[in-house]
């Protein structure tokens, strides 16, 4: 029989609902039932990683367990309480702010502030905290993040879990600020009214460049409008609220987020979509489950296709009534599901369960 070293683990912090009936829990519903109990970190600090960048950390669930490294998305957002409950507590659970992001500091910096610092930040953070090996836990910015980084550090890793992805190309960015304002015209229309007409074919450098820009009144009118567009495509199947209902005091407390996302995706994050798949196809046999919501708007469900068949042996799941969030209920359980089959059995064979014979 294969030997399954974290079973009872497994089984002792199994969350309280994850054997009841999932009906009525689609897209927009709150997936907190399916995951983990709330912890606080055994463990946090500020990393010093160069060029004035220090990046926080915190270390949740078993100190003396295997090691799961968690990475956020945006590019420019940071981990959230939430996010230490999509593992199972009886890992080590690694949670860090990308350079920018979240606690690190400075906050919105985008100088020295590329992928491949980020990467060569979690190796430092690995070596700081003594890990030998970690399973790789993204989800959408942050699976691109972990393509780069399980392929450049591949003896580091145990296996990786990658949800929504995200390939960092332009046909990614052009769906983003275009193509998906087929499915929501009037969130499109407000979203394209406030550029120049002369800027409205190439939408998303227009927005790049005002985010940037030194006109802080067009700054925050842009951020206002790229809010409610990214909230009306988290909403798939529900209605999404009327387009403008950012408030400007909303978007006053993101400017550093947008201001490093739109540093990021006017360069396709460093990477493009070619190089994700080259990183993808260096990962061979590294063990790799590919989560993606049948309902993502943000990102299609044709990335997790591509990304698939670039990494032969990779387990991917396409999830019913799921959109981009990691939080929508048929996700969390999914995501849940993935961490514990490879708690349990080390690998993602025979992952999801209902695929087995």
């Amino acid at each position: 029989m294969k030997t399954r070293p974290f079973d009872d683990a497994v089984r002792a912090t199994r969350p309280a609902t994850s054997s009841r009936s999932t009906a009525g829990s689609g897209t927009g519903s709150s997936g907190d039932g399916a995951l983990f109990p709330a912890i606080e970190p055994f463990d946090s600090a500020w990393l010093e990683v160069g060029d004035g960048h220090r990046i926080h950390y915190e270390q949740c669930g078993t100190a003396d367990g295997p090691a799961a490294l968690f990475l956020h998305g945006g590019p420019g957002s940071g981990c959230s309480p939430r996010h230490r409950r999509l593992l199972n507590p009886a890992w080590r659970i690694v949670l860090f702010d990308q350079r920018g992001c979240g606690r690190s500091t400075p906050t919105g910096e985008c100088r020295a502030n590329t992928t491949a610092d980020l990467v060569a930040d979690i190796e430092r953070l690995r070596g700081h905290l003594g890990i030998t090996r970690w399973l790789v836990f993204g989800g959408s910015w942050g699976s691109s993040l972990a393509l780069a980084y399980c392929a450049q550090h591949r003896a580091a890793c145990r296996g990786a879990i990658l949800r929504g992805i995200f390939l960092t190309g332009q046909a990614d960015i052009d769906w983003f600020f275009s193509g998906a304002g087929q499915l929501l015209p009037e969130h499109r229309s407000s979203l394209a009214a406030i550029a120049p007409p002369n800027r409205r074919a190439a939408l998303a450098s227009w927005y790049f460049d005002t985010v940037a820009g030194a006109d802080e009144d067009a700054r925050i009118e842009a951020i206002r409008r790229w809010m409610d567009w990214e909230e009306a495509l988290s909403c798939p199947g529900s209605p999404p609220s009327p387009a403008g209902s950012v408030t400007r005091e909303a978007a006053l407390t993101q400017v550093d987020k947008y201001r490093l996302q739109a540093h990021y995706l006017r360069r396709e994050c460093f990477i493009g979509e070619a190089r994700a798949l080259d990183f993808a196809r260096t990962m061979r046999g590294l063990p790799t489950a590919i989560l993606h919501g049948r309902l993502d708007l943000v990102c299609r469900p044709s990335n997790a296709w591509a990304l698939h068949q670039a990494l032969p042996g990779s387990r991917l799941h396409f999830v019913d009534g799921a959109g981009h969030s990691p939080f929508d209920a048929p996700m969390a359980r999914a995501l849940v599901a993935a961490g514990d089959h490879f708690l349990a059995h080390g690998s993602f064979a025979r992952w999801p369960v209902e695929d087995a014979a």
